[in-house]
């Protein structure tokens, strides 16, 4: 099956989207557990989430 040129561009956009999204979610695992000395799966706690936003505010 031959892909159109459209096509290729657009399954490309969304393969590097996905990667993005992805060694983001390793990023923050990475920073949360191993340089912030926390478990590594908290970062997914909203409770996180709200200290770091009124953090901020």
């Amino acid at each position: 099956m031959k892909l159109t040129y459209t096509v290729q561009v657009v399954l490309k956009l969304l393969l590097v989207i996905a990667l993005a999204i992805i060694l983001f979610i390793v990023g923050l695992m990475i920073g949360y557990g191993v340089i912030g000395n926390g478990q590594a799966s908290d970062v997914f706690r909203p409770s996180i989430w709200q200290h770091i936003f009124a953090f901020f505010q």
